[in-house]
């Protein structure tokens, strides 16, 4: 198992993620006490396939999740910088294929674009979450979003942690447009207490939706984003089509041997 920063370019930043190459799956349970054990936001476990792409699953320390990006550019990361593999990969997960690629001194990860879909109303479990209605609110398959309208107002934000675990499954990314002194086209925040993250670091999924959300606002298809979290993360974004590129570079924090009982496997 190996520890990654993963849009970061030294430890201690960006977004932490362990990630487990096995030969098969593990049962559901033992994979799902090995991410709880690490209480990372993401473990991802990977096996090869036969066509030479990879099989990618990934479990926060309270369940499994459709689609994690940090966690799948430190699997490509541990994949193409620990392992010998030349790169690109490719890999197959329940959102679909994920393909990623060596982009300079970083990694080029291609995911799917997952248009906003308008919400006219909040739902009532973020009833009183906000000081003021957000400029826009919309979601996507997995997650829910607010357009809080500045930079300051994000960073600003307070989560209400214990009325957002009533999501459930759900979480909440409030982001907003940029401010010109920090080199971001738009920043965000994401909070998923109901699945065991409080604040994630550096989010890569919900930027397959931020991106095309921010695209037709401010009319480009290349943008810089930053995670404003305490360890804060950067990407650069490409929206082309039905697909999003998002790159980073990722780090290497540990390397070591998980030891199973015998009768868990």
């Amino acid at each position: 198992m190996h520890q990654v920063d993963a849009f970061a370019d030294r430890p201690f930043a960006g977004n932490p993620a362990a990630v487990v190459i096995l030969d098969d799956w593990l049962a559901e349970p033992t994979m799902g006490a090995i991410a709880a054990e690490n209480n990372l936001p993401e473990t991802a476990f990977a096996r090869r396939r036969p066509d030479g792409d990879w099989d990618l699953r990934w479990f926060t320390p309270t369940q499994e999740v459709d689609f994690c990006g940090h966690a799948t550019l430190a699997t490509a990361h541990v994949l193409m910088a620990e392992d010998g593999h030349d790169g690109p990969v490719s890999f197959h997960a329940r959102v679909g294929t994920l393909r990623v690629a060596r982009d300079g001194g970083g990694y080029a990860m291609d995911v799917p674009s997952l248009p906003p879909d308008a919400l006219d109303d909040p739902p009532p479990e973020l009833d009183g979450a906000f000081d003021r209605p957000p400029h826009a609110l919309f979601r996507n398959f997995e997650n829910l979003f607010a357009d809080l309208g500045s930079e300051g107002a994000v960073r600003a934000f307070v989560p209400d942690l214990p009325r957002l675990t009533r999501l459930g499954r759900m979480g909440l990314c409030v982001t907003g447009r940029g401010d010109a002194a920090s080199g971001a086209d738009f920043v965000s925040r994401y909070f998923a207490p109901g699945g065991g993250i409080p604040e994630d670091p550096v989010t890569g999924s919900t930027h397959a939706t931020l991106v095309p959300y921010w695209s037709e606002r401010l009319g480009r298809t290349s943008l810089r984003a930053h995670q404003a979290s305490a360890r804060g993360g950067w990407l650069d974004c490409d929206l082309s089509g039905s697909r999003v590129t998002l790159r980073g570079r990722a780090v290497t924090f540990l390397a070591g041997h998980v030891r199973l009982p015998p009768d868990m496997g």
